[in-house]
């Protein structure tokens, strides 16, 4: 919306720490000592738990990408207290999230547990690996990974549940009615299909969600 009551008067921006810090203020010095080298006993708890985590990476110009990955209880695997392995499993090829750890390692991943507020924040270093006997021990569903991400962790914690709970993401009475998505739409939009073709598309995408999740 246009702000035509102060045509003339330019919009205000935060360009300092100092400014920031004096809007939101310091946090309390105890928060310092939830940061982790390493992951703890709470932690690795938690990851074996989470089916569902959000994978943050950027390319070598840092422009972000944020990305899902589902793959049921334990979607990630603690090797040791200080490495976590991603296994990658079939999807839209387009391997944005790939391309950036080859250009830049440094990752964030936020790991998710239904019905729990709280998240779990790991950050690290990435590398990917395509050993066949690692690809094999970590399959699903009788298919081994098509590769593997090693994350080195350099820094973890736990977040605090303030965002779930204002979001009722957990409360049934919050929930509004599920979205429909058409990628059949999405794609003839761009011209990459033709008006006809929409529902012969989302038709095959509803089956591939069917038979080959």
């Amino acid at each position: 919306m246009i702000d035509t009551t102060h045509p003339e008067r330019p919009m205000p921006v935060i360009d300092s720490v100092a400014r920031l810090r004096e809007l939101i203020g310091d946090p309390s010095p105890v928060v310092a000592h939830k940061f982790h080298e390493k992951l703890n006993a709470r932690a690795r708890d938690f990851i074996a738990r989470s089916p569902l985590l959000f994978l943050a990476t950027a390319d070598a110009d840092g422009r972000p990408c944020v990305s899902p990955k589902g793959d049921g209880p334990g979607v990630a695997i603690v090797e040791d207290d200080g490495t976590l392995l991603l296994p990658e499993r079939k999807g839209n090829r387009l391997v944005y999230s790939l391309q950036n750890v080859l250009a830049n390692p440094a990752v964030e991943l936020i790991f998710v547990v239904p019905r729990t507020s709280e998240t779990l924040r790991v950050q690290g270093r990435a590398t990917l690996v395509d050993d066949p006997d690692l690809c094999a021990r970590h399959d699903s569903r009788g298919r081994p990974a098509l590769l593997v991400m090693r994350v080195a962790v350099t820094k973890c914690y736990f977040h605090c549940g303030k965002s779930l709970l204002r979001a009722g993401v957990w409360d049934p009475a919050t929930w509004p009615d599920p979205v429909t998505v058409s990628f059949g739409c999405e794609i003839a939009e761009e011209g990459g299909l033709d008006s006809t073709e929409v529902e012969t598309f989302d038709a095959a995408v509803r089956e591939r969600y069917r038979q080959d999740v």
